[in-house]
Formats: structure tokens, sequence, C-alpha cells
């Protein structure tokens, strides 16, 4: 899925989480802190970047810059917190509420620039120092949302919430504050705020650990093929990127693929031969599932297991339970709901499809069953004789440059935006583009990174990301630095990259999350940008996916790369058209995954599981069928084991009910409607989570958001 966010911090950073609120008054009074010198001058997050736009200075920094940082910052916000805890004034929004949210400046920042690059860059010499942070800033988190005398100040003032006059956005953040410290243990007893210690260190340093297997086992499969006939189907770019692969891993001469979705994909989609397909394909659902030093069964059994052991000692019945509490589903029924209106429709949809596909192996004289590696293969040879339509017809149209500038092409009709590219300022590595966006009135709004190629050192998937939040402090404004990170083949002779109707789709989708970070206008950092409920935040990046497939937007953008020529209209009509094929296919390994998740997390004992039974078990009992595997299997699903989206990846698809419903209503008021994008941007982009998630969408749309846009979009119903 299209989307990532900052690693461990949780309340390390910000204790919570929403934007914009009344500036405090003069009399108002402010926690002192004695200023002390806490870090080194030589170290470069002593000081401030001095760079155009304050962007991180990555040529200066040297890995062993950062622990000493992150021990110098976690000190400099223990003393905020104790200045906060020990002021002799009796608490008020202004002198613990905001005070706390104003704190961790120093530790935002060495951990804004550490966590991207350890998604995006990394090395063996940063996963050690990320082990080695990790249980700091669990304990540094503990100590701030279990410090009693601190939760006194905060209940104080939640206590007086009534007879407070404050703005919406901070009616937000205090009562985000209160439940923040709650949700983490403030109202537990001494030994049991022991107990949550000891799991959350214990979870910090198996998050951690299973990503680093995750990566590892990524990066250590290969199938290598020596003999060019086993090709037959691949394009020629594909096959020259399998040989610039296998030059780099020191087999020239040779075709190397690996689990790396740009590798793995065409070949399963387009190799004609059938065991290279099944060679791929196994290897990459059984990453981290082989018996060795990276298999991450064993761990993953004891994440679920400790996350029970957490959420009981909270007082909820399951992970699942505590968690969604804090969502705009509420509970797992609330989400067993939507799945099972959609799970029975879109299974036997799937049916449909492979027996479509059974059919043309019988044909075709084929002497097998439909496999799981099969199903891409077959999917694309029916959709090319069903609308004519082939993959690499529309490659030539997708250059990424060309691609981009459409995104872009789409935001400044939207919004108004108008973006200038920067080729002077720091970068973390040479892919890196760097561009500076800006407000029609020529007012600077932040800057944006885009980081589009695949490389050893990042982890699969695309996500959007910050460096620096927008925010407002003291009446300085903080404007955002914002990051898209993605992983397409790199290009190869004289091409440019050629993009998938998928890569250029998921272009559009997570600049999306980039405007919800870059047009945020909000003053609390824990509320700004993305600062949303987990599923409510893909939303943004869903609605931003439907312009690509607009005529007038195609047109803008979708040129061949070597003649220029802008996408035919047959050709277009032809992308739409096959736009809901497959989709029983899409939505039911996508939905296989979400109830995986979901059964992990409603688990309601803390019995170690035999992982790969208990998959097993739930795939069963939900009636999958054996031709398709879940988008994620256990052993890989670092959205739930190491990500954010534990009991939570079911998100997506409800955002996408507010997506689909978004999109609708530009439909009926046009793609490029002025009061509508304003809207949109005023309600949603701007306000983050300043309000609740559903007020501000009724405020976008005027009525509550329909599934029924959702499943049309989907043809799931006609």
């Amino acid at each position: 899925m299209k989307k990532f966010t900052l690693a461990p911090l949780a309340l390390a950073i910000a204790l919570v989480g929403c934007d914009s609120a009344k500036t405090p008054t003069a009399t108002q009074e402010k926690p002192a802190v004695e200023q002390q010198k806490l870090l080194a001058d030589s170290n470069p997050f002593s000081k401030k970047w001095g760079t155009a736009h304050e962007m991180p200075n990555f040529s200066v920094i040297k890995n062993d810059h950062y622990l000493p940082a992150f021990k110098a910052a976690i000190k400099q916000q223990k003393q905020e917190i104790d200045a906060i805890v020990n002021q002799k004034s009796a608490a008020t929004f202004e002198n613990t509420i905001e005070a706390i949210e104003f704190s961790g400046n120093l530790l935002d920042k060495v951990a804004g620039v550490f966590y991207n690059l350890t998604s995006a860059e990394t090395n063996d010499e940063l996963k050690a120092i990320a082990k080695e942070v990790s249980p700091l800033l669990s304990a540094h988190s503990d100590d701030i949302s279990l410090n009693d005398a601190l939760f006194q100040r905060v209940a104080a003032v939640y206590d007086k919430k009534d007879s407070l006059e404050l703005t919406t956005a901070q009616q937000k953040l205090l009562k985000d504050t209160y439940i923040g410290f709650v949700r983490s243990g403030a109202k537990l007893d001494a030994k049991q705020k022991d107990q949550i210690r000891e799991l959350n260190a214990q979870l910090a340093k198996l998050t951690l650990q299973f990503g680093d297997n995750l990566l590892a086992e990524t990066n250590g499969f290969e199938v290598v093929v020596d003999d060019k006939s086993k090709l037959s189907g691949l394009s020629d770019s594909v096959i020259a990127a399998a040989a610039a692969t296998a030059k780099d891993r020191g087999q020239e001469g040779k075709w190397v693929f690996t689990t790396h979705r740009p590798s793995i994909t065409p070949v399963t989609k387009f190799a004609d031969n059938r065991e290279l397909r099944k060679e791929l394909y196994l290897g990459y659902i059984n990453r981290a599932n082989n018996d060795n030093e990276h298999d991450n069964k064993e761990v993953l059994a004891k994440i679920a297991s400790l996350r029970v052991q957490k959420a009981q000692l909270m007082g909820y019945k399951s992970h699942a339970h505590f968690v969604l509490e804090d969502r705009v589903a509420k509970t797992p029924a609330a989400v067993y709901e939507l799945l099972n209106k959609i799970w029975p429709t879109a299974l036997e949809k799937a049916k449909v499809e492979v027996a479509d596909m059974q059919k043309l192996v019988d044909a075709q004289g084929g002497n097998f069953k439909i496999e799981a590696w099969d199903y891409p293969y077959y999917a694309e040879k029916i959709r090319k004789a069903r609308y004519d339509l082939d993959e690499e017809q529309t490659r030539p149209y997708f250059a990424l440059e060309s691609t981009l500038q459409g995104v872009f092409h789409t935001a400044q009709k939207l919004f108004g935006i108008t973006v200038k590219e920067r080729t002077d300022l720091p970068k973390y590595h040479d892919d890196v583009r760097t561009f500076e966006i800006y407000e029609a009135d020529g007012t600077y709004v932040g800057l944006f990174l885009a980081d589009h190629y695949v490389r050893p050192g990042k982890r699969g998937g695309a996500w959007m990301n910050s460096y620096r939040k927008q925010y407002n402090m003291n009446g300085e404004d903080s404007t955002p630095i914002i990051v898209n990170v993605l992983n397409y083949p790199r290009p190869t002779g004289d091409a440019p990259a050629l993009l998938t109707f998928d890569q250029a789709s998921t272009l559009f989708h997570e600049f999306g999350h980039a405007l919800h970070g870059l047009l945020s206008d909000g003053k609390y950092r824990s509320q700004t940008g993305t600062a949303t409920p987990r599923d409510f935040v893909e939303f943004p990046s869903q609605v931003m996916e439907n312009w690509m497939l607009q005529p007038e937007v195609l047109a803008q953008f979708a040129k061949h790369y070597k003649t220029g020529e802008v996408i035919p209209q047959e050709l277009v009509n032809k992308i739409q058209a096959a736009s809901k094929f497959n989709q029983g296919f899409a939505t039911t390994e996508y939905m296989a995954a979400t109830l995986l998740d979901l059964n992990w997390h409603s688990l309601e004992d803390d019995k170690i599981r035999d992982t790969a039974k208990f998959e097993a078990d739930a795939l069963k009992e939900w009636g999958l069928i054996k031709e398709i595997d879940p988008r994620y299997r256990s052993t890989y699903f670092a959205h739930i084991f190491s990500g954010g989206y534990s009991a939570g990846y079911y998100s997506y698809i409800w955002s996408d009910v507010f997506g689909a419903d978004a999109f609708a209503a530009f439909q009926e008021n046009g793609i490029f409607d002025k009061k509508t994008a304003d809207a949109f941007r005023k309600h949603i982009l701007s306000s983050g989570g300043s309000d609740e998630a559903l007020n501000l969408y009724r405020k976008f749309r005027g009525k509550e958001a329909s599934i029924q846009p959702l499943l049309k979009s989907r043809g799931l119903i006609d």
C-alpha cells in the first residue's frame, strides 16, 4: 500500500495529534526553562542549518552525530517537562497543555532526519544506532506519559474544559493530550506502570527487529537467469533492468530478478516462463519465513502476544479494541461490518475471474490448474483480449518526468500552487529532487522532496513523510519539508524511467499525501498535516488518484516519450474501460491482509501462536481461495508489525469510502470546480487534525460519506 510515517517516536516527540489555535495573551505565564548547553557546537544538530528554508544540511551530518544528538534532545525535553511540573503557578492551558505541545523541538529535529534516512537510505551503522536509540526513546516516552505530577496538571486543565474559552483546535488539543496520557497508562498504579514500561521496551526492540529482518530478506533473495529464452514475454526495458541488476551484483552477462516491486511485478504479469514466475513469486511471499536468522515468525508472534498483554493491562479486551477506540471506526465490530459489506461480493467476483483464467489455460492446452503465481499473468492475457489493452502500450506515455509534471499541473489547477525546482540545496542521495512550492501570489509554502528510484538502502513501498512539519510557535511559522519516497525502476539505455499505469497512479496518490503536509495551516505540530486518524489519513491521497484518468489531465502530461504524441483518446477509452477490471482480485487480496491483521490483533489471550497455523486457519475461516494470497502475509506485513498500522490496515478501504464520496463532489460540480477545491483545501488539507475527522468531512461535503461511490468505482455494483 501506499503510504508510510515516521518510525518509533510515539509520544517521545509529541504526546498528542492535532491544529490551529488562539495566540496566547501576554499575561499568560510560560514555564521557565533554564537553557543549558547540551550538545557540542561541532554537532550540526546543535544549531540552525543555515541553509535556504532551513533544509537539513546532509553533507555535514555524520553517523556519529546522531547518538549524542538524541541523548541531548531527550535531556532537553526532560528539562522542559520538569519546568512544566515544577512551576508554582496553577495549571493553565498555556503553561501546561501548550507547553507540552511545544516541548521537544530538538528531538523532533534529530528524529526527523534520522528516521527518514533509516527508511530511505539506511546502512548497517544506522541500523545499529536505531537499535541503541529505540530503548532510549521508549523509556523517554514512558517518562513523560507516566509522569504522575505532569498528568495531574493536565487533568486539572481538562477538568475545567467546559469553562475555558478555547478554539476548536485548542479544545481538541486539550482532549487529545488528556486521553493520550490515559491511553499511555497515566491512571495505572506503580506496579502496572512498570509493566507498561517493560512491555513498551520489548515491543520497541521486536518491531525494529521485524523491519531489519524483512529488509535483509528482501535484499538477499534473487533469481539468476542465464538463458535469455527464459525471458520470453518481458519487455526490453525490464530485460535491460535485470541485466543492469546482474552487472551490479557481479553477474554480468546474466539477468537477475529480485523481490523488489519493479522487478517482480513485470515478471509475474508478463513472463511466459511459468517456472520463473513461480520461483520469484514464492521467494516474495516467503520473505522472513525461511527458518533462518532473519525469520520473523517467532518475532511477530511475540509482538502480538505483548500487544494483548498491554491492551488488557489498560483494561481492553484486545489490541484491536484499544487501537480502534481512537479511530473513526471506534470498534472492531464497526470495521467488520464494513468488511462484511464488501468481502462476499469481492470474493465471488474473484472466483469468476479465476474461472475465466482457467478457461483460457484449458483453451491453450495447459495441463494445470491456476495457481497464485499465474493470476497476474493470465489476468493480463484476459485484459488484453477483452479490452485490447496491453500495459506495454501505455508505458511510453507515462515517463516519470512527464507524469510528475502532470501531478504538479493537477495541483496547480485545483489549489493554485506553483512549483520551482532547486538544484542547489543539500540532499541525502543524488536521486533526490527538491522543489519549492508557492501560492499563486508568490507566498512561499514549503519544500517538496521527490526520491523515486529503487535502491538497496531503501525499504519497499511508497510513502510520504516530513523532515519538518508546518506549525506555529510563539508567532513564528515553521514551513514544511515534505518527502515522497517511491521505488521505481531506474532509466535504462536511452529511455527515461517509464511507469506502469499503477506506478503512475501511485505518483498521484503520494502527492496527495504531500499536499496534506504542504498545505497545512495550523498552530500545533501534533495536529498539522497528516496528523489525522489512520482510517482517515489515506482519503486525501486516494482522492488525488482520480484526476489521473481524466482526459483533460492526461492530455497535459501523457505524451509519448519519443514522439511527443498525446496519448490517443482510443487508448484513454480502453484504460477507462479496463479500470474496473480484476477488481475481484485487487479487493480480495487487500481485504485478506486486512482480515489477517484483525485476526492477529483481536486475540484475547497472550498465548504465543504458531504463525503458519494461525495464518492458515484465519484465511480458511474467511474462505480465501488458493489462487490468491493476502497482499501481505504475516512475516512481511511491515505495516502492522513494524509500522503504525496494527489493527489498522482496514484504514485504506475505510478511507476510500471518504475518497470515492469526495471525488463524487468534484464530478457533480466539475473536476476543477474552484468552490469545491477551496472547500477541500480549507476543511481537509489545511485543517489536518484540528477537529474531529467526521466534523471536517461534513464541513467539506455537507453530508455523511456514502459507500455507494466506492462500490461503483471498484466495479462491485453497477
